[in-house]
């Protein structure tokens, strides 16, 4: 969880958040509140911004959050945390998920494949958003794709990045979806990852059944959940 939430955020001195992990802008900030749940305990992480008062109730109230098998059922003090955040501001989002991380030994698939500066042409069909990335002068990380007549048509690429480990961003033509092109992307991605030394991660929604499965074929382990409350 440590090294997971390292790649989620960028902290300062005070362990609060500053922002988020990913290589390159996109729109969103970070959540007020996070919670890393295992089975085994609890971390969490508040945002720089909010006032030492309420860090001091959420602190008391999320060190009374036991350990829980089961991560899908909500955490006992949700509520609590909701109501503390409220006084503060309006809640604009909330995300509860698995986290998972791919092992090594994943096999690469014959159908995905790395892409690269010469390799972008693959993207322009479906995915031309991500051509200015992938040529900027700044490190991404691997991008993979699943392709089909020469054309990406599901990509895995790191929405977050840090020098530990990376998170997987999954997106897949809606034509396409259904036949295992993410699954492919994905293990490639993973591939391509551990051969930098970092770990690949992977977090969805406990809502996104679909990217569970993905989450399942590509053989990664569920080691916690998040909680984030913006």
């Amino acid at each position: 969880m440590r090294i997971h939430i390292a790649t989620l955020f960028k902290c300062d001195a005070a362990g609060r958040i500053r922002s988020l992990g990913r290589p390159w802008s996109r729109p969103g900030g970070p959540p007020r509140f996070f919670m890393g749940r295992r089975q085994d305990g609890n971390t969490w992480l508040f945002r720089h911004d909010i006032p030492d008062d309420l860090a001091r109730k959420l602190e008391v109230l999320c060190r009374s959050e036991p350990s829980a098998k089961d991560l899908i059922r909500p955490p006992r003090v949700a509520s609590a945390i909701r109501a503390a955040l409220e006084g503060h501001g309006p809640i604009t989002r909330e995300y509860r998920g698995p986290a998972y991380l791919i092992p090594e030994g994943t096999q690469e698939p014959t159908d995905a494949a790395l892409i690269t500066k010469e390799r972008g042409r693959m993207l322009e069909a479906g995915f031309s958003w991500m051509l200015p990335h992938l040529t900027a002068d700044v490190d991404i990380g691997p991008v993979t794709a699943a392709v089909v007549n020469g054309s990406a048509v599901s990509i895995c690429y790191c929405a977050r990045l840090s020098a530990l480990g990376a998170e997987a961003g999954v997106e897949t033509l809606d034509s396409m979806r259904g036949r295992g092109h993410a699954t492919a992307a994905v293990a490639a991605w993973a591939t391509a990852v551990r051969r930098r030394g970092l770990l690949p991660l992977y977090s969805t929604s406990w809502e996104n059944v679909a990217s569970q499965r993905v989450a399942e074929k590509v053989g990664a382990v569920c080691y916690g959940e998040d909680w984030e409350i913006e």
